[in-house]
């Protein structure tokens, strides 16, 4: 298959603070001679990332701007976003600065030596540098990441990453039904579900997690929702 734009779909909620500087490191991270494409999702944000992301539009031909009028949830973004990616392969980033698309490289690699048809980005698989913050979000993710596998019959290391790349023909094939944080191990279940199964590899990521009080949003309810997703997701189709 030859590989010709990368689509990077960004949903974004209250990130007035991260998204411009977000986006300047994705129009200047290493992608491999592939073109660029940037579709960012505002999901009904209360502050002015609407401003920004318009603004970064009118500036950069590149931008493709959506917009939710009510905040739907992460997942739903997502939905919008992929449905206007026009690339070859669309990669998940979010808003924020936790994941640094410095790592696109690697990301990028198992799609262009035509090895791979899906990549996740682990953040337990030895990438450059990880900030050390919440012990039992490690185990929460670590847990979450078991169970999906006794399902899905995957040995990923961290399924709730949200570094996800796939080649569109994939990820345009899959009904996301999910509006929050469930997307992850929906997505995952349905995967795993592809007929042929698709190529599935993981590469290490570097990771600089928020605190509560940066702006950090999911919490021990999304947790739970995604066990329900598990189950939902692998056992009723």
């Amino acid at each position: 298959m030859d590989l010709r734009t990368l689509s990077v779909v960004i949903p974004c909620y209250n990130e007035e603070q991260t998204l411009a500087t977000l986006v300047g490191r994705v129009l200047a991270a290493p992608r491999c001679d592939l073109a660029l494409e940037i579709v960012i999702v505002d999901d009904g944000s209360r502050d002015r990332s609407v401003e920004v992301m318009n603004g970064l539009a009118a500036r950069h031909p590149e931008i493709v701007a959506c917009l939710h009028e009510q905040n739907r949830g992460k997942g739903a973004a997502l939905r919008t976003g992929f449905a206007r990616a026009t690339g070859d392969i669309v990669l998940v980033q979010d808003a924020d600065l936790e994941y640094s698309p410095a790592d696109y490289p690697k990301l990028l690699a198992p799609f262009l030596d035509g090895r791979a048809d899906i990549v996740y980005g682990s953040r337990f698989r030895g990438g450059a540098e990880t900030r050390v913050l919440y012990f039992w979000h490690s185990v929460g993710n670590r847990v979450l990441t078991l169970v999906s596998n006794m399902f899905t019959d995957l040995n990923l290391s961290d399924m709730e990453t949200c570094y996800k790349a796939f080649r569109r023909d994939i990820i345009q094939r899959i009904t996301i039904v999910e509006e929050r944080f469930g997307f992850e191990p929906e997505i995952t279940a349905k995967v795993a579900r592809l007929s042929p199964r698709p190529r599935v590899y993981e590469v290490g990521i570097s990771y600089s997690g928020r605190t509560y009080e940066e702006g950090k949003k999911i919490g021990w309810r999304d947790g739970v929702r995604a066990l329900y997703s598990i189950v939902r997701y692998n056992l009723f189709r």
